[in-house]
């Protein structure tokens, strides 16, 4: 066996923080002193255009991808024909957003770019930043490319390791630190033809110079190797800083806050190129877009006029209308964003989505809770935190048992019947959400219809299953009619395999909606209950689109549920703003996107909904259905 093979059979035990097997020299910064130019184009291709550099692949993408394609090539190297592309100015700066709706095939997109850019700038030294859980997908999907990627946040190896590295290291070793690995990884992407994944916490944490802990140590032990560990992080931080040349920022709009630990380093990255990928650029207000075109194009904050940049630093204090109605916009200011955005943001709003799916209907239900569920809800305390409240209020609305593991003010301890709320707990009928949900869940299963749901919190979530456990009639147990998914799953792609699979016996799938809101797919759901609402409302359309993307067979329904007498009604109108301004500053041309939620009480196309609706068991528990016109473009 070679010692590369014994890298690959030893797998992710190398934690030992001793490393005695480690040449110094891996620590010392000297593998990255090489004066290449990493810019420097490398091929002998001098007539046709980018597409010849990968044949065959262009009639396998769809048409917002082809011209996705030939946008980000016009953007990073200023051109896609191979004569002129020659004469590419390496050092010019070049950044693009491909603002494609979630679930169009961005990451195929994107692999197919890089492919093709690798051709031509082999030593470009790209980096993709991504949310932890996507960076598996991006591997896999390199792999079938047999591109070589190398996983920061794993310690097992994937892409090839450079010679190199295997004369500085004793591989009969099998316990090398994090640190020595992701050296390893780092150096192997320096010096050959590939692909560097990293999760945005990692970058902050390595680029920051926090690292992470090799595990526990004695405290000598740790004193003894400060200094080494300390250097160790700053040559990783230096080389991420400082070598990327090509940054790709998946869910790109994650770094949008310029307090933030990770815009502020990412800001700093001295990579002239830069992707960002997102379904959703615009997420609460215009100073978040502002950050998020700053950092893929840093020259764009000097392109724009002085009144129109203090329309974007301007915080919106402004109270949502209590009415399902638009507000006036500030339209000519949108306008003028929009001019400066349209050469380097390539928008697709979904309509490739619309011509290949059977369709997505949308719904708004306000529940009214009984007599004793409505008690509990104006027995909650405003206070000075506000946040405090939000969160019980939510809690409380799903069913008023989940009060009991708030932190309630003593005015609030002494008028609750704890014993009443510990007894009704299992009892789905005692809270609004839930009795809607275990019906609607039984009903969908008659029919053979998965439903998905989303929480922001694990507690509503985990006492929905524990109600549908509950349930005699049922009799579904877990990890076979009922999955769960949280931050605490590791083998989260066995559960979404299972899900999808039209022959396994699963009926519901919960998951919180910072887990599974972006990047994965989850077909197997037609239906797609939002149990809370969220402020961002670019969070709901993530999760919507587990469901609602390429590859679902039916027509997806969403709820999105609203206790009446609560201020969820009052969230909703706020977040449908946000949505509308997002719709109007990437709208298509032509598109005036007024569309309004209206009232629906009878004929309602879906044929479980007006069941429910027309029970008479259920029906004093509807105060208002509100719908959306089907989708044109979403």
């Amino acid at each position: 066996m070679t010692q590369y093979e014994r890298v690959l059979n030893e797998g992710s035990g190398r934690r030992d923080s001793l490393d005695d097997s480690v040449n110094s020299s891996l620590f010392d910064g000297s593998q990255f002193n090489v004066s290449d130019n990493g810019s420097e184009t490398n091929f002998s291709c001098n007539e046709g255009t980018v597409w010849d550099l990968i044949p065959g692949v262009k009639q396998k993408l769809y048409p917002h991808q082809q011209e996705g394609f030939e946008f980000i090539w016009k953007n990073l190297a200023g051109n896609t024909n191979l004569r002129k592309l020659k004469k590419a100015v390496p050092c010019r700066e070049g950044g693009c957003i491909i603002s494609h709706a979630p679930g169009t095939g961005k990451t195929r997109l994107a692999v197919v770019f890089l492919m093709a850019y690798l051709k031509v700038f082999p030593k470009c030294l790209p980096v993709i930043v991504a949310p932890a859980s996507l960076l598996h997908t991006w591997e896999e999907e390199f792999k079938k490319w047999d591109i070589p990627f190398h996983n920061l946040n794993n310690l097992e190896l994937s892409g090839k390791v450079h010679d190199d590295v295997v004369n500085l290291l004793n591989w009969s070793n099998s316990q090398h630190s994090m640190d020595t690995m992701r050296m390893v990884k780092l150096i192997s992407w320096y010096k050959e033809k590939s692909i560097l994944g990293i999760s945005y916490s990692l970058y902050e944490k390595l680029t920051r110079g926090g690292g992470e802990s090799d595990g526990e140590r004695g405290e000598d032990e740790k004193k003894k190797k400060q200094s080494s560990v300390e250097k160790r992080k700053e040559i990783m931080g230096n080389v991420l800083r400082k070598i990327p040349g090509l940054l790709v920022l998946d869910e790109g709009h994650t770094p949008r806050n310029k307090k933030s630990g990770i815009w502020q380093v990412l800001s700093e990255v001295q990579a002239r190129k830069r992707i960002i990928l997102s379904g959703t650029p615009f997420q609460n207000n215009f100073m978040e877009l502002y950050n998020t075109l700053s950092l893929v194009k840093p020259s764009f904050p000097n392109t724009m006029p002085h009144e129109l940049k203090k329309f974007c630093q301007k915080k919106d204090h402004k109270k949502a209308s209590k009415e399902w109605i638009w507000e006036p916009v500030p339209e000519e200011k949108i306008k003028q964003l929009k001019l400066l955005m349209d050469p380097f943001v390539h928008v697709h709003k979904g309509a490739i989505l619309q011509r290949m799916l059977p369709g997505l209907r949308k719904c708004v239900l306000r529940l009214m809770p009984d007599s004793f569920h409505k008690k509990i809800l104006e027995g909650i305390q405003s206070s000075k935190n506000t946040l405090s409240f939000d969160f019980k209020e939510t809690w409380a609305s799903v069913h008023p048992s989940l009060l009991l593991e708030c932190d309630l003010l003593e005015e609030e301890e002494s008028v609750l019947d704890k014993d009443r709320l510990e007894k009704l707990r299992l009892n789905p009928n005692a809270g609004v959400k839930t009795k809607f949900l275990v019906e609607f869940v039984r009903l969908c299963a008659a029919l053979n219809e998965k439903v998905l749901v989303f929480s922001q919190y694990l507690s509503p979530l985990r006492l929905i299953i524990e109600q549908l456990l509950n349930e005699q009639l049922l009799k579904w147990t877990m990890e076979k009619e009922i999955l769960f998914i949280s931050g605490e799953v590791k083998d989260r792609k066995s559960l979404i395999d299972t899900f999808n699979d039209e022959n396994s016996q699963a009926k519901i799938l919960l998951a919180t909606t910072k887990t599974c809101s972006e990047g994965i797919s989850l077909v197997g759901a037609s239906r797609v209950v939002l149990l809370d609402v969220v402020w961002n409302p670019s969070v709901e359309k993530q999760a919507i689109s587990r469901a609602y993307r390429i590859g679902q067979k039916k027509v997806v329904y969403t709820y999105h549920l609203l206790t009446e007498g609560t201020r969820e009604c009052d969230k909703f109108r706020k977040q449908a703003k946000k949505d509308r301004l997002s719709k109007l500053v990437f709208s298509a041309k032509n598109d005036d996107n007024k569309e309004e939620l209206r009232s629906c009480a009878a004929n309602i196309e879906d044929r479980i909904l007006d069941k429910m609706i027309r029970h008479e068991k259920l029906q004093d528990m509807f105060v208002e259905c509100l719908v959306q016109p089907k989708e044109r473009e979403y």
